[in-house]
């Protein structure tokens, strides 16, 4: 029966022809319909098509209209400033296959962020899988989910932990080793994904310590920020 309901819906996007782009025509119809046969949640979202002028780091691009879009549910670790482990790796990785290439940008339930880039997610043309999925497998980023933009979060986990278990990118090292200079021994900040895929950490000391199980552990909590995760609010 999914099988069916998946081929029709394929099936239907292809007649609808032109209906969402005008001048963009066919060609765009025909990989939107692909895009929603392989990610069937976004059936009911519309999708703007946009060419990327430059990357800024490896989640985030501007596009020639002069928009800022932040790739959702990822985070790279940052390439600018105060460098982290793995972000020139993951910057570079960006710029080579995102620079001038037209991307087809799908919402969420939220639009803009509070630095007011857009929030998408994205699909290089003509390439099926989700660019934000590609991060992940790559090991370019790890999961980061921001309320209420969580249509993916499930299976973006699911994917982020497939990495870390074949050590692919930023996963490579021993994970006490990554997004820090110097070992401390042995961890005690523990990083837990809870019942809403928020990733937080928890101090030795508090009040959840004890009976949280740690998905990752980290040295400092500098560590865990960079690995996406938040202080608990206790």
């Amino acid at each position: 029966m999914k099988q069916y309901f998946l081929i029709s819906l394929f099936v239907s996007i292809l007649l609808t022809g032109c209906s969402q782009l005008g001048d963009q025509g066919m060609d765009a119809d025909a990989f939107a319909a692909r895009i929603y046969f392989k990610y069937p949640e976004l059936k009911d979202k519309k999708y703007e098509i946009a060419t990327v002028k430059r990357t800024v780091d490896g989640d985030t691009f501007e596009t020639d209209s002069g928009h800022k879009v932040r790739l959702i549910g990822v985070n790279s670790p940052e390439s600018i400033g105060k460098a982290e482990y793995y972000g020139k790796e993951a910057s570079n990785f960006s710029r080579e296959r995102l620079s001038g290439k037209k991307v087809y940008m799908f919402q969420d339930t939220g639009d803009k962020d509070r630095f007011g880039r857009l929030l998408r997610y994205i699909f290089i043309e003509n390439e099926n899988t989700m660019y934000n999925e590609t991060l992940l497998v790559e090991g370019y980023a790890n999961t980061m989910t921001v309320p209420p933009n969580v249509m993916f979060s499930e299976k973006f986990i699911e994917v982020e932990r497939e990495a870390r278990e074949k050590k692919k990118g930023l996963w490579e090292e021993p994970q006490e080793n990554n997004f820090k200079s110097d070992k401390c021994g042995e961890p005690k900040i523990k990083g837990n994904i809870n019942s809403k895929n928020e990733k937080i950490y928890h101090m030795p000391g508090g009040r959840y310590y004890d009976q949280t199980k740690a998905e990752e552990m980290f040295c400092t909590e500098e560590e865990a920020a960079a690995a996406g995760y938040r202080m608990i609010k206790e």
